[in-house]
């Protein structure tokens, strides 16, 4: 085959590549978008473009993509060397960049990394903006005099989602209503679904010598789940039923006012942050969270399955222990 015909066959495989990874991407964003407006999300996509906008900017995209490809097909028909530049569109959302990376839109990133791609940022000590929109939460609406016996009575013997079929106990939470510090995880397991308390199986066990270490006792802090009532076989919890049931974890934190939020685990971090990174990258970062520091690490149940990772948790918890004031155990 003639070479300059071969070219040609080949720039146009690499059109066709490049129009089905911007379609791939387009539905990935759309995905993400729709996943918002199911949680009835408006006030937090207040300010973002809408579905169709993106949509156009994507088919910008594309036609400025095609624009320099057929460039390139012309030069290699015609088999000279030629060097083609096309300006991308400076309406692409930043929402498409975001699905990109796997990133929901407006998630948590540590801007110092994203500044620079040859070499990794070093690690950062300030507090990073979980989303430079309202909050998930702020539709929530805030109750005057709310308390902790209140949310428990309004809950009530719940059924407002599926879990409530195979539970026996529902887990509100437990500990100091007035603690510093706020412990949340996932949802209760196998013995706290029995006892009705967060955090009392060997994965409690150990959540209670890590706060032991930081020199305080379990009574001293609160504990409690982004879930309730106890997902079958342990599983985490679906996005329909964090979405029933997260309002009222939301209320036990403004009641509680802790100084410091710890997420134990991917999906409270990526609850409260909203966001899909997972803990790897979360973890040992300050977030804040509606005005609260927010500090998420592993969960206690994956160090008793990698007990190489404690020396990690130990260093979250030291700059939870420095911002509290508080002094390690003395061993």
């Amino acid at each position: 085959m003639d070479p300059a015909k071969r070219a040609s066959l080949g720039a146009r495989s690499d059109v066709r590549e490049e129009i089905r990874s911007d379609a791939r991407l387009e539905e990935q964003v759309k995905d993400w978008l729709r996943y918002g407006e199911d949680l009835g999300l408006a006030p937090y996509y207040r300010d973002r473009p809408p579905l169709h906008a993106i949509a156009e900017a994507a088919e910008s995209l594309n036609v400025a993509r095609s624009v320099a490809t057929s460039s390139a097909i012309s030069a290699a028909s015609a088999a000279t060397p030629a060097s083609v530049s096309v300006t991308i569109p400076a309406a692409i959302p930043a929402a498409m960049a975001a699905a990109a990376t796997g990133r929901a839109p407006n998630a948590p990133i540590n801007l110092a990394a994203s500044a620079s791609q040859k070499s990794p940022a070093a690690p950062m000590s300030t507090i990073l903006v979980a989303a430079n929109a309202p909050s998930l939460f702020e539709a929530i609406e805030r109750i005057e005099g709310d308390s902790l016996p209140r949310i428990r009575d309004d809950i009530g013997d719940c059924t407002r989602c599926k879990l409530h079929k195979g539970r026996t106990k529902i887990v509100f939470g437990i500990g100091n209503p007035n603690a510093d510090l706020m412990f949340v995880g996932e949802g209760p397991g196998r013995d706290e679904d029995l006892s009705g308390e967060p955090f009392v199986g060997r994965a409690g066990k150990l959540l209670t010598d890590m706060i032991k270490a930081m020199g305080l006792q379990r009574e001293d802090v609160y504990i409690a789940n982004v879930v309730k009532c106890r997902p079958p076989e342990n599983r985490l919890p679906e996005k329909d039923e964090i979405t029933t049931c997260s309002s009222f974890l939301m209320r036990q934190i403004d009641t509680i006012k802790p100084k410091v939020i710890c997420t134990l685990g991917s999906c409270s971090a990526q609850t409260l942050l909203q966001t899909a990174q997972g803990i790897s990258k979360l973890r040992g970062e300050w977030f804040d969270f509606r005005g609260t520091k927010l500090m998420p690490t592993y969960h206690p149940a994956y160090l008793l399955r990698n007990p190489a990772a404690k020396p990690e948790v130990w260093k979250d918890l030291q700059k939870v222990m420095a911002v509290l004031g508080l002094q390690p155990k003395k061993r």
